[in-house]
């Protein structure tokens, strides 16, 4: 199976980042992948009073996706989009897998919510507008079980152990938009730790630049192997990046070092 990382720069202009995340998709196809991952929040990260009003999994978005999946006969897994949520005040932090045929293979919403409190230096309540999301996911592309992931749920290693071992995934995928002081540090770090300690294939889009209001992204979208070698890593420009993953290369170091198939304590 071949992938690509499209790394972009969404900003407040929802119908730019859309043009954007298209020539993305297109530039993948035509490099042969089969699956191709864009970041979280694809169609806009600006002013939350610009945010564009929730949609389902069928709206505006998805349909756009699907149209893209359809005409470029490749599998997209659309990033993340804010989904109408449980009540008027919350949406749901939603991810939407497309087939070669346009249909809406997946569905995930993200789980974990970022919520933090440093008197005197930051306050910072993700789940006072974000639902969060009640149940793991994993969907099949072209034979390989993806589990799927957003971003801060990148710290949370029992819901990769879960979908390594409940799910069967073979491939994670996280579609992020990591804060730069974070991501010098903990980005790569963490990618592979989740590829080594599930021995699977992780293939993970980001955010790259300055966003509105005065946030960066730290980019570096990156795809690696279940040994936790970086097979290709994205430059800090926004593109596509592609990697060829070898399904037997997976089975080989799950035999060779069987973590997976020694471990004793139960997962939930």
């Amino acid at each position: 199976m071949r992938v690509a990382v499209c790394q972009l720069n969404a900003r407040a202009e929802r119908a730019a980042n859309l043009a954007t995340a298209r020539a993305l998709l297109e530039r993948a196809a035509a490099g042969g992948a089969d699956l191709a991952v864009l970041p979280e929040f694809a169609d806009y990260l600006g002013p939350a009073e610009g945010l564009p009003e929730p949609e389902s999994v069928d709206g505006e978005y998805a349909r756009f996706f699907a149209k893209a999946a359809h005409e470029l006969s490749m599998w997209v897994h659309a990033g993340s989009f804010h989904e109408a949520g449980p009540d008027p005040g919350h949406v749901y932090n939603t991810s939407a897998v497309f087939n070669r045929s346009g249909d809406l293979a997946g569905v995930y919403r993200k789980i974990h919510l970022y919520d933090v409190e440093i008197p005197g230096r930051v306050s910072y309540r993700e789940s006072a507008t974000v639902a969060p999301g009640d149940r793991a996911a994993t969907v099949t592309v072209e034979g390989v079980t993806v589990g799927l992931s957003i971003c801060y749920d990148l710290r949370f290693p029992e819901l990769y152990r879960h979908l390594a071992v409940h799910g069967g995934a073979q491939l994670l995928v996280v579609p992020a938009a990591f804060m730069l002081h974070t991501g010098r540090d903990h980005w790569e770090v963490l990618l592979r730790a989740r590829a080594i300690e599930n021995q699977c294939y992780v293939v993970a889009a980001g955010q790259i630049g300055d966003h509105d209001p005065g946030r960066t992204c730290f980019g570096r979208s990156m795809i690696i192997d279940p040994w936790g070698t970086v097979l290709a890593q994205a430059p800090d420009t926004v593109g596509v990046t592609f990697a060829d993953l070898d399904l037997d290369r997976l089975a080989t170091v799950r035999a060779e070092l069987p973590s997976l198939a020694n471990r004793r304590l139960p997962v939930s």
